[in-house]
């Protein structure tokens, strides 16, 4: 099964990692090491233009792991995928 996570970014459920929301995970300073060494090495895909809510981590078949950064919220995501 895929979710849809904005802007035509699509990823299959059982790739995804989790689904967080950037209000709340990214006061640790671990979180924004994770995010900005996910930009500096490129596996950072942004789903659209608007205010960002929610960041998804997924890992690909090459064992790399994507991070994605959706204006919509983990709430709506978490019921896209089915929980």
């Amino acid at each position: 099964m895929y979710i849809h996570l904005g802007n035509n970014a699509i990823v299959k459920t059982e790739e995804i990692i989790g689904i967080f929301d950037l209000d709340n995970t990214t006061v640790s300073a671990r979180t924004r090491d994770f995010l900005k060494k996910a930009q500096n090495s490129g596996n950072v895909i942004l789903t659209g233009t608007d205010l960002p809510k929610s960041f998804i981590v997924a890992a690909t078949k090459k064992g790399e792991n994507k991070v994605f950064i959706s204006q919509l919220s983990p709430a709506t995501l978490n019921r896209r995928k089915g929980y």
